[in-house]
């Protein structure tokens, strides 16, 4: 049914893996209509109370947005993308049902972001995480902007993203972005036993609880459209022409 995620039922737990290995479980428009899909089903599927997101491979989680087709989009379609990328971020916020994410490599810019739009997140003591978009000319557009501050302060997050370089599991933990970290290859089985217990609990209690943490960041909203706009505008950038360049033929951007 899907071509770029996996899944697998047990128990009442939904497990989803974005399944590119051969890009580094990079996003793209399939994996993202895909990954819509999924949530809607999960969403109307009794039979799941929970989920976990995690990427294929050993190497990765997501590595981020895959940018080859960056060059052909303009400031219109820059913010449409954005916009597309925050709404199915929302849905996973947003679910009733809890989901985390098992972050077990590299979790780059969008894969960054999907992995802070789950309600808490694992990491693998060798992933890796950061906000990159700034080395090629423009910002974080999927919600990353906004939840990285809420998630480790203002400080912190400015200078993740203008220094746009990569933070350990270690460093990811200490400063709050991460809740736990764990040997790779005890996970998923880590993961599978804290979303049991959880997925365990009252469903209606764990919908309204999760409802009611999201009202806490309410405000946000004005500050999404503001990512939006700005990311958009990156794309009417020469700069964001030099960054994607510069990244596709493997050398250092040369920015005005």
């Amino acid at each position: 049914m899907y071509s770029t995620i996996a899944t697998e039922q047990k128990n009442g737990l939904l497990k989803i893996t974005i399944n590119r290995p051969e890009k580094l479980n990079a996003l793209n428009d399939i994996v993202l209509s895909e990954l819509k899909t999924m949530l809607l089903s999960m969403r109307d599927d009794a039979s799941i109370k929970g989920a976990i997101i995690t990427g294929a491979g050993e190497k990765s989680f997501v590595a981020g947005a895959d940018i080859g087709g960056f060059l052909q989009v303009d400031k219109t379609q820059g913010a449409q993308l954005a916009m597309h990328g925050q709404d199915i971020f929302s849905m996973i916020e947003q679910s009733g049902k809890p989901i985390m994410a098992a972050v077990n490599g590299f979790a780059l810019g969008g894969g960054c972001e999907l992995a802070m739009s789950c309600h808490f997140r694992y990491a693998s003591a060798d992933a890796k995480f950061g906000q990159p978009e700034i080395n090629l000319g423009i910002i974080p557009g999927y919600g990353g902007t906004q939840r990285l501050t809420r998630l480790i302060g203002k400080g912190r997050a400015m200078e993740l993203m203008m220094r746009g370089d990569m933070i350990d599991a270690a460093e990811a933990y200490r400063i709050g972005l991460v809740n736990k970290v764990i040997a790779h290859n005890q996970l998923i089985e880590e993961a599978v036993a804290t979303m049991q217990l959880i997925i365990s609990k009252p469903q209606p209690a764990l919908s309204a609880l999760i409802e009611a943490t999201n009202a806490a960041d309410d405000d946000t909203k004005d500050g999404y459209a503001s990512e939006a706009k700005s990311f958009g505008h990156a794309f009417a950038s020469d700069n964001m022409i030099e960054g994607v360049t510069a990244f596709l033929e493997k050398r250092k951007p040369n920015f005005k």
